[in-house]
């Protein structure tokens, strides 16, 4: 059986059965709702951003040192306060360029410069950075030392300090991390060391141990500009100074200058 449909003039429209009518107006719908939730691409290309990495301007500072006598893996800074990374900032204070001032209460340390700057680091301070404060002298240094704890230092902790009472040897894994400055008032050591670390994700904090922490970049930086003999200044927390905010930059904006 077949069906014949007819026109009734010639000249007439063709009509579609009314069931053909609905089926197509269910594919136009669809096509429509497709297109608008962009199942179906439109041809229009939309460019997508790179990722944002936090710190990513900092990160160059925090390479990684493969020429140091044991070599130091980059240092991850993209979780972490960039008011704790280096940085030039202005400096209120009055000590002459070339001082260097320890602010326990920020967990900052200073260079100071020409021109009201200085160079900022950031610090982890342990028990017995915050037990002193006063003036003193860079008295010895030392690339890689050696570390020997406390006797304090094992009461307090003796499961993990308690092995080492003999001594560390130099490496990654040594406390005082790839250079130390030992503090001293005249002839006498003062126990104050400004230290690097093993332990990275506690600079901004205060510690349970140790003196003055800094990442082993920054020592090492610090390390270069600072002679036996440069004056140290420790503030008390009631001079600790407020520092100015975190730069905020992209990573193609900034430059590091000479002092960084």
């Amino acid at each position: 059986m077949f069906s014949v449909f007819f026109r009734t003039r010639p000249d007439a429209p063709y009509s579609a059965p009314s069931g053909r009518r609905s089926a197509l107006r269910v594919a136009a719908s669809l096509l429509l709702a497709l297109t608008v939730s962009g199942c179906i691409h439109a041809g229009v290309d939309r460019e997508v951003p790179p990722p944002v990495i936090r710190n990513a301007a900092f990160a160059p500072l925090y390479d990684a040192r493969p020429d140091e006598r044991f070599a130091i893996p980059a240092t991850d800074v993209s979780h972490l306060d960039p008011d704790y990374l280096r940085q030039e900032v202005a400096y209120p204070r009055a000590e002459e360029p070339g001082t260097v001032v320890v602010d326990t209460g920020s967990r900052h340390l200073y260079l100071v410069q020409e021109g009201g700057r200085a160079i900022r680091y950031g610090i982890g301070v342990g028990k017995a950075g915050l037990s002193w404060a006063g003036r003193a002298r860079v008295g010895r240094k030392a690339e890689w030392p050696r570390w020997t704890p406390t006797a304090a230092m094992i009461a307090r902790e003796p499961e993990r300090n308690g092995p080492w009472r003999g001594g560390m040897a130099a490496g990654l894994s040594n406390p005082l991390g790839a250079r130390a400055l030992y503090l001293y008032q005249g002839d006498r050591d003062t126990l104050y060391r400004i230290h690097g670390t093993n332990e990275p994700d506690t600079i901004g904090l205060a510690v349970s141990s140790g003196c003055i922490r800094m990442f082993n970049q920054d020592i090492i930086h610090l390390y270069q500009r600072v002679p036996v003999g440069a004056k140290v200044v420790v503030l008390s927390p009631a001079d600790s100074i407020m520092p100015e905010p975190p730069m905020e930059v992209a990573a193609g904006d900034f430059v590091p200058n000479e002092h960084l």
